[in-house]
């Protein structure tokens, strides 16, 4: 997960967006939200590759070959139907560069649950990209998935996630001592969630978020 970042304007779907609980490219006032294509891996690996990023995953630096893999996977993640999950590249409005990733996860779908998670090439850190992001893909899943609570968890020693999670408006709802093994030591891991009507109490969600049809030839 990604550092803490400036907080964004306000948000509200546009009118004439479908409600759908699959997952068309999304745009917001700087980015878009689209599904995974083959030619992202030169640009996944450019930060999955580092080890400040893969610190706080259960993955190591990812190698080239292993992004292609990872895709495989990732790709048909375009749908939160049952217990589905959405996985979208964030790329940059105004030239389509991919600069990180961002996915929800259902897991509970009779109760509505899910879970959020986030990553961001460090060279875009700090602008506000991720809670551009996040902000979108809570959005979908508030209103448009109709779930009733979304949750994050990061390591408690990644400070810029805890803190971005905070920003959303997700509280803290549990931090687990020593509670697994992690790369050699002991895990301590953060929980955060907000319900579907903390989301909406907030008076400033006013990012705009448009559903956009998907570009022919995967441009």
């Amino acid at each position: 997960m990604i550092s803490g970042l400036p907080v964004l304007l306000g948000i509200t779907i546009l009118l004439g967006v479908t409600v759908s609980r699959s997952l068309s490219p999304l745009q917001t006032e700087r980015l878009i939200l689209r599904p995974f294509e083959r030619s992202d891996a030169e640009a996944l690996f450019e930060y999955q590759s580092r080890e400040d990023i893969a610190r706080y995953h259960f993955w190591e630096p990812r190698s080239l070959e292993d992004i292609h893999k990872k895709l495989d996977d990732w790709i048909p993640m375009t749908s939160l139907e049952g217990e589905g999950t959405c996985a979208s590249a964030i790329c940059l409005a105004e030239d389509g560069r991919l600069i990180g990733d961002v996915s929800l996860r259902v897991t509970d779908a009779e109760a509505g649950q899910a879970e959020i998670g986030f990553s961001l090439n460090p060279e875009f850190q700090g602008c506000g990209y991720a809670f551009e992001a996040a902000s979108a893909y809570l959005q979908f899943g508030f209103e448009q998935r109709k779930l009733h609570r979304i949750f994050g968890r990061c390591d408690a020693r990644n400070t810029g996630s805890w803190k971005l999670m905070e920003r959303l408006g997700m509280r803290r709802e549990a931090h687990f001592r020593e509670h697994a093994l992690f790369k050699g030591g002991w895990d301590e891991e953060f929980y955060y969630a907000i319900l579907a009507r903390e989301w909406r109490s907030f008076p400033d969600r006013a990012l705009q978020i448009e559903a956009k049809p998907a570009l022919a030839g995967g441009e």
